[in-house]
């Protein structure tokens, strides 16, 4: 009975997700919640941060961040042009994201590591690299897919050894998953929203060299981060090295944008 139970799982799961492959060429797992209801939790989630911390009223700094988002959506693929949304908010932390649906949020603490609007645009172009890539829709089939698969191993661990047992299946594999298979693909997803993101900001007429300089504001002002192994960004030093050896090959695409008119005036 375990055994058929654990067929039937597993066929559901296969059943409910989908192959694809990256901007990259990346072969990607996705298609557990509907991209629609992805968008949803993207407004549900965008919504509360709005309801729930404060939002800057300087209205320089807000224009520029929406200018570089326009810039940016310009030159997504069609379907990825839909209208988006952005909310500057009051908060001294240097982060960002971007979520499913179009929405975009920004602390005033990026201001003190993205000092012009190339800067800013190295920010948000990998932030919408999360979006455009199904970042989001990968993690949540990769999750729910562990999660599955640890109550499987945790029903047949209990069936043949006991209610201890299973507890003990499903809280070790829960640690097992996160450090060994949800972590090391973040940080692949990382990785991939740099190149995904440093070649959008070049398309719009952002100079692909000031991701360099992004990153390297980011390590100055930076404090101690977990191991690498326990993190969801590749090693820092790293990331710089690859970020410059792609801007070198990303500068005529940067020129060419400019020589035709793509020039955001976003400062």
């Amino acid at each position: 009975m375990p055994s058929l139970l654990l067929a039937f799982l597993l066929a559901g799961l296969v059943a409910a997700c989908a192959t694809t492959t990256s901007p990259t060429g990346r072969r990607q797992v996705v298609g557990a919640v509907p991209q629609e209801q992805l968008d949803q939790l993207g407004a549900q989630a965008y919504a509360q941060l709005r309801a729930q911390k404060p939002h800057s009223t300087d209205a320089r700094r807000t224009a520029s961040m929406r200018c570089v988002v326009d810039a940016l959506v310009r030159e997504l693929p069609p379907a990825w042009r839909g209208p988006w949304e952005s909310t500057l908010f009051e908060d001294p932390s240097p982060n960002a994201f971007a979520l499913p649906g179009g929405k975009i949020g920004v602390n005033t603490g990026i201001f003190r590591v993205a000092r012009s609007q190339d800067q800013l645009a190295a920010v948000l172009a990998h932030e919408i690299g999360h979006v455009v890539s199904r970042h989001h829709d990968e993690r949540v089939t990769r999750q729910l897919g562990a999660q599955g698969v640890l109550q499987v191993l945790g029903l047949l661990a209990g069936s043949r050894y006991g209610q201890g047992a299973a507890n003990a299946v499903v809280q070790g594999g829960s640690l097992a998953a996160q450090a060994g298979f949800l972590l090391p693909n973040s940080r692949v997803q990382e990785t991939e929203a740099d190149i995904v993101g440093q070649e959008l900001m070049a398309r719009a007429g952002f100079d692909p060299r000031q991701a360099v300089t992004l990153w390297q504001n980011m390590l100055a002002a930076g404090g101690a981060r977990p191991p690498e192994w326990l993190s969801t960004h590749p090693d820092p030093r790293a990331r710089l090295g690859e970020l410059e050896r792609r801007a070198a090959g990303l500068v005529p695409v940067f020129e060419q944008a400019r020589a035709s008119g793509r020039r955001p005036q976003c400062d």
